[in-house]
């Protein structure tokens, strides 16, 4: 376990030898329940100190606020239910810069009328930003339901809509 300074703020990053199962702003209020659950699922003891995976998504996390990073290419190991894993996939089918809305997101893993449990299995992601749940917006497009706080998830939004259009300016 270790922290990475991002411009939002500390994140708590956690990591096997071999995966990121943990990214989360530290003053996130499911952060203790995110914790204990990774702990309970891996029957893990957290160490506080420094590990090549969570360097690498550090240096992956900067290159993402720097706008030069769009597609995170890190070993991770989401741990979710097999609906929330399907949820969490279909999110990271989301195009930089681009939102969805819930319905579109329940009709993205085949059930149109779960709404609502897509909304809790986006809300219990513990990969933030790797995991794009930042980018499910309310069904008239207004931010609605992030952790992270939602001054976050417009700034993370308004971050990638400016990267992709200084990268249509430059091409």
């Amino acid at each position: 376990v270790d922290r990475i300074p991002t411009p939002m703020g500390l994140m708590l990053a956690a990591a096997t030898d071999e995966a990121l199962v943990l990214l989360e702003f530290v003053d996130r209020r499911m952060l203790p329940t995110q914790v204990r659950r990774v702990r309970e699922r891996l029957d893990a003891v957290f160490v506080p100190e420094p590990s090549a995976v969570v360097a690498e998504a550090g240096a992956a996390l900067g290159s993402y606020f720097d706008g030069a990073l769009r597609d995170f290419d890190l070993s991770v190991r989401p741990l979710g239910t097999p609906f929330q894993m399907e949820v969490w996939e279909a999110l990271r089918e989301i195009p930089y810069g681009e939102t969805r809305s819930y319905a579109d997101l329940a009709r993205a893993v085949g059930r149109p009328s779960a709404g609502r449990a897509v909304g809790r299995a986006n809300g219990m992601n513990g990969l933030a930003i790797v995991i794009p749940c930042h980018r499910v917006v309310g069904a008239d497009g207004r931010l609605v339901g992030y952790g992270g706080g939602l001054w976050r998830k417009q700034r993370l939004l308004d971050l990638e809509r400016e990267a992709r259009l200084r990268n249509r300016q430059s091409d």
